[in-house]
């Protein structure tokens, strides 16, 4: 059988094969509540009965003011719970796992959504002060508030109550998103952490934050919830954040409770060349998993079924993330067992009369 539909077991937690469906923003709470509604269940639900494995929902704020967008959605409050509660139900009636990818934006908050405006909104249009491990703003973006000590540690219960409430909504596990520039890559690197406290200085002070958010959830949810955590493994600079960083942090991560890694690039910085292409962001994971014990994914312009497979068949990475070619192609699970000659039983029955002709 192809690499890419073996199960894969994470702590109790059994997935169908190693195709996952990354955290993807939808801007779409259109109440700007953080309440996700029909937009969430149709596009989440569509990617399970296209065979993914694993669906990762989008960037949740942690806190209201953890939002990328007022248009992002939340799990802050039991109304979102409720909500994100029958998205779940809908995506394991389709065999599918669940993770939601718990998030806190900083300095990249508050922002427009694309075709809304662009910049920062302004606090009288439904915008906030945006926080960060520095007061140096984002290109474009407003100057956030440099945390206080105390205020760091209590986004640490933040993420931690954020995970309680994922259990209560059915997720079956957690992502911690520590990339593409939000808050806990703004601590990460030395490019926007120059901090004096606790959380700055040398890589163990400026990874305190992220270690303490694995470490508090870990004992929130109990041993059997899986942890993910994702990391930009660069910043494209040398003064910046690199992937022999990215190493030790996730070993002491797994020292913590973390069982997964998902290992992208970029976003702390404009103005740096990143070297874009098919797979650019694959030889990044491969450096991440050939130093760590647990699975380790890969993403990055990953768009044909025998592209995914040759990366596993490597046998560095174990699974693959299917972003962009997944909202061109929300069966694109069931196409690449097609063209890998592979027969799965998740077909869903209604469509098996449109079924792809045996290869």
């Amino acid at each position: 059988m192809a690499k890419l539909f073996e199960p894969l077991k994470v702590r109790e937690l059994e997935i169908r094969n190693r195709i996952f469906i990354p955290a993807m923003c939808q801007y779409s709470c259109e109440n700007q509540d953080g309440v996700v509604n029909e937009w969430h269940l149709v596009h989440l639900g569509a990617r399970a009965t296209g065979g993914a494995g694993m669906i990762i929902a989008e960037a949740s704020g942690v806190t209201p003011e953890g939002r990328i967008s007022p248009w992002c959605p939340g799990i802050w409050n039991y109304e979102q719970v409720a909500a994100w509660a029958r998205v779940n139900e809908y995506i394991h009636s389709q065999g599918a796992k669940s993770a939601i990818q718990l998030a806190h934006a900083g300095r990249k908050g508050s922002t427009y959504r694309e075709w809304s405006g662009k910049g920062s909104v302004p606090i009288e249009k439904g915008g906030w002060q945006t926080i960060s491990s520095t007061s140096e703003a984002f290109d474009g973006y407003e100057p956030p508030r440099e945390l206080t000590t105390q205020e760091v540690h209590e986004l640490v219960h933040d993420f931690a109550s954020a995970a309680k409430n994922a259990v209560l909504a059915g997720f079956d596990a957690v992502e911690v998103h520590a990339a593409h520039g939000y808050l806990i890559h703004q601590f990460l690197s030395p490019i926007t952490n120059k901090r004096t406290d606790e959380f700055g200085g040398s890589l163990e002070n400026r990874a305190r934050i992220v270690l303490e958010i694995v470490k508090a959830i870990r004992a929130e949810v109990g041993e059997l919830l899986p942890i993910f955590v994702r990391l930009s493994a660069t910043d494209y600079r040398e003064d910046g954040w690199d992937v022999e960083q990215t190493i030790q942090v996730a070993k002491w991560c797994a020292d913590l409770g973390a069982d997964l890694f998902d290992i992208s690039s970029g976003g702390l910085i404009t103005g740096v060349n990143i070297p874009s292409g098919p797979g650019y962001q694959v030889p990044l994971a491969e450096k991440v998993a050939d130093q760590v014990s647990q699975p380790v994914g890969a993403v990055g312009q990953i768009t044909s079924a025998q592209q995914a497979e040759d990366i596993l068949q490597n046998d560095n990475v174990d699974i693959v993330l299917i972003g962009r070619a997944s909202l061109r192609d929300p069966y694109w699970a069931l196409r690449a067992a097609h063209e890998l000659g592979v027969e799965v039983d998740y077909w869903p029955k209604q469509y098996l009369r449109g079924k792809f002709p045996q290869a």
